[in-house]
Formats: structure tokens, sequence, C-alpha cells
């Protein structure tokens, strides 16, 4: 059982959080930029401000953390204020299914990318980045990248 920390330290930490050029993301990124995809990163402008966009394509990279989007990998909730959690992680997954249908709206392709694919140190970049790839030159609109592969799905 862990020691409970003292709500400053708690605080500190969680300050540290990234939302923005997390460590998946830049992986991502710069594997593609290798492979000359040239793109855009968090426009303001559009819904959910997507990790990547890449224009000529029409499309949206959302590069997910599983326990803050709530992906199927994560089996442990906090055993503190679980309610609160729970809570937290439903209304994010609500906002990001808002974000998704206003970007598809906006005529976008949108793929999400979850950190689990990735590994724990970015060993599996470049296999996600074939996926990202495929995804890209593929006619789906919508698409996840996780721990099992590329998953499509064909709105239009």
């Amino acid at each position: 059982m862990s020691k409970q920390k003292h709500p400053l330290t708690r605080s500190e930490n969680m300050s540290r959080i990234r939302s923005v050029d997390t460590k998946p993301e830049v992986w991502v990124r710069r594997e593609l930029h290798a492979r000359g995809f040239r793109f855009r990163i968090h426009r303001r402008d559009l819904p959910g401000r997507p990790d990547i966009l890449l224009p000529k394509y029409s499309a949206a990279i959302q590069i997910h953390g599983c326990y803050w989007h709530g992906h199927s990998c994560i089996k442990r909730w906090p055993r503190t204020r679980t309610e609160y959690w729970v809570d937290k992680i439903g209304r994010n997954i609500s906002r990001d299914d808002k974000n998704l249908g206003a970007l598809i709206e906006k005529n976008f392709r949108v793929l999400v990318v979850w950190e689990c694919a990735l590994g724990r140190s970015g060993q599996a970049t470049s296999d996600v980045v074939d996926s990202v790839v495929a995804w890209l030159h593929g006619d789906g609109v919508v698409g996840t990248v996780d721990t099992n592969g590329l998953h499509q799905s064909f709105l239009r």
C-alpha cells in the first residue's frame, strides 16, 4: 500500500503532467517528420486542438494517454477518490467524442494513437507510424492504433 502524499507534494507532481509535447507525441512527430511528412501541431482553431494536423491529407491525429482518456488497457483505478477519477475520465471521454464528431463535420479524417501502442520508451514508434502512414494513404475516416494495431472505420 502506498503512503499518502502531502497535498503540496501531490499538487507539485500533478503540475508536471503535460498536456502538449508529451513524449509519445514527440516520438510520433519525430518519426513522421523523418519520413517526409509535414504537419501543423495544436491548431487552436480546431475542436480538441489536434496534436498533429496533416492538411494535405485532411487528417488530424490525436495521441491519447491511456489513463487520461479511458482506454480499455487500463485495469486499475486509484484507490482514493475513485468516484472523482471515474467521473473525470468519463468527462474526458465525452469531450473526446464531441471533438471527434466536430472534426468529422469539418471534413477531417481522425486517427487516435493510444499511448500503449508506443511502448514505455517509444520502442514501437516505427511500427505505429507504419500504421499511421497506412491509414493516411487509405480511405478510413476514423481510426485507432493500439497494441493490437490499426483499426479503421468508414463513416462517409
